[in-house]
This record gives structure tokens, sequence and C-alpha cells, in this order.
């Protein structure tokens, strides 16, 4: 315990001696902003974190004062933000279509783009009456464990190859009392042979390998996140496999980087789906790529 405390008022850490939450927040914030770009809202979740806190109490509270124990926790949660570890892991929660879902090193954390895909896929099944849903590569179950909160009469299941990943998708599944869906282990759709579903939705890795982007997300699983020379080689298996998981007129869903939009739509129009469409976000980049399994007569 000393010798982390010695490092954490060596590097500054704990130069944070405040007499209120507010003074505490305000020296975290301009440490902060050298590495976030939400500094006052980092600063503000890990002091939620060490109080067990709702935020609303920091902006009741602001000129009440913590004491020693509580100090040297919230420098410690402090300075690894600093060293660039995410919020989530950090908390061990992140926010996601009004589910506050546990994360760990072992998932990605979820991004808030991601809620464009449930939207998308809700559009295509919330008016069948029992609809069949696969999530490919679910991690923490985000996107699965979204549509099945949605959805109470549907029947969801969730893949990963990474069993640690499926714990916590589990564990996230209880917290929620979600009993509409399954997590089964194993790469993609293999998990699923014999199977069809109505809709198939992934957010797979698509950065490329050589993407310097990569080192400011060393914190999170390599293999959630680059996919090939070209980012592409998880989403070519599963345009190519998911054909065969797929229902007639079913549909595949695949989230995205904007940048690769045609390039994925031509690749789904390759393997034979129709209806090909490339979604945009609400920030409006093609972020998701449609496509529908033909009907043949």
């Amino acid at each position: 315990m000393q010798e982390r405390l010695r490092y954490l008022y060596h590097y500054g850490y704990m130069n944070i001696r405040r007499t209120s939450l507010q003074q505490l927040l305000s020296s975290a914030t301009r440490k902060l902003e050298k590495c976030s770009d939400s500094a006052r809202l980092d600063a503000e979740l890990l002091l939620c974190h060490t109080l067990q806190k709702p935020r609303s109490y920091l902006f009741g509270h602001a000129e009440d004062s913590i004491d020693q124990q509580a100090r040297e926790q919230f420098a410690e949660y402090l300075a690894r933000r600093l060293d660039g570890e995410p919020i989530a892991y950090i908390t061990g929660r992140k926010e996601f279509w009004s589910l506050s879902l546990e994360v760990s090193p072992d998932t990605l954390v979820p991004r808030p783009e991601t809620e464009r895909i449930v939207e998308l896929a809700l559009d295509r099944i919330e008016a069948l009456e029992s609809p069949s849903v696969a999530d490919l590569g679910t991690g923490s179950g985000a996107i699965a464990l979204a549509l099945a909160s949605e959805i109470p009469r549907g029947h969801f299941v969730a893949t990963d190859e990474s069993k640690a990943a499926l714990e916590v998708a589990k564990r996230n599944a209880r917290r929620f009392g979600l009993e509409n869906i399954e997590f089964r282990h194993g790469d993609w759709a293999a998990p699923l042979a014999g199977e069809t579903f109505d809709l198939v939705v992934s957010n797979p890795p698509y950065v490329r390998d050589t993407d310097p982007a990569l080192k400011n997300l060393r914190r999170e699983p390599l293999t959630a996140l680059a996919a090939g020379p070209d980012g592409l080689d998880d989403i070519r298996r599963l345009v190519r496999d998911c054909l065969d998981v797929t229902r007639a007129g079913g549909w595949l869903l695949v989230e995205h980087g904007a940048e690769q939009a045609q390039e994925i739509a031509s690749l789904f129009a390759k393997a034979g789906w129709s209806d090909v469409s490339n979604a945009r976000d609400h920030a409006g980049r093609p972020r998701v790529t449609l496509g529908r399994k033909p009907i043949t007569a």
C-alpha cells in the first residue's frame, strides 16, 4: 500500500487534498485533459465510482469533503485513467441501450454508435410474432441483450470464441433477468450449424492490423478489434457463412468502419445477398451494411 501511494504522490496523482468534491473534480479534470476528450465526465464518473453514488450526488454535495481513504481510492482510479485504461474497465460498467453492462478486459467496451445496429435490427424483427436472432461475436452481450430486452417473445442466441467474454455476457443476462437468450461458445456461425434465424447481427473486428489507432486501444482485446491487412478478414467469413444460418427472406447486419462501406456492400452482393444497402449512423457515416437472403421460388 505504501509503495503504491508513493508512486501516486510522485506523479502528482495524490496532489488533490481539497476540501470539497468540486475542488477534487476541478483538479482531476485538469489532469485528464491531457489524455481525454471528455475530461470532466471522466472525473465525475471516477468520483462517483469511488463514492458509490450517482452523478446527481456530486451536484447536490459539491462543497462536501471526503475522507483520506476515499481520496486515495480516487487517486488510484485517476492514475489508471491517466495511464490509458478505459473508464469502463476501471468502473466495470458501461451504459448501452439503457442497460448498465458489466465489461472487463476480456470484452470490447460497447460504443454508443453500435446502438444504431440495434435500431436497424428492431426495424426488421419487431413485427414478427416470435423472431429468432443470432448475435455473432457477442463480447459483453451488448447487442443481443439490448434486442432481448426489447422483444421478450423472441429467441436469441449469442456466440463468442472467448469463454471469458461469454461469462461476462451471461452475468449481464442474469443481472437483467433475460431468460430468452442462450450463449454458445464457438467461432462466429459455427455453433449455429443446422439452424436458421430470421436475423443475424454482428459487430466484428474491422480495423487493419497496421492501423496506428490500435495504439490508443491497447487495453482492449486485440482479437475484437483487428482483422487482417484490410480489416475485412472476419467480415468476409460472416458474409459467406451466414447464408447457411439465415432463413430465406432473413437479414444479415454487420457493423464496420465508415470507409469500408462500399467494399463490404460489394462482398454482400457477390456472395448472393439481395437488397444490399449501407445504413448511416446518427453522425451521417455509413456504419452498417445490410443484406437479405433471397426468397427462392
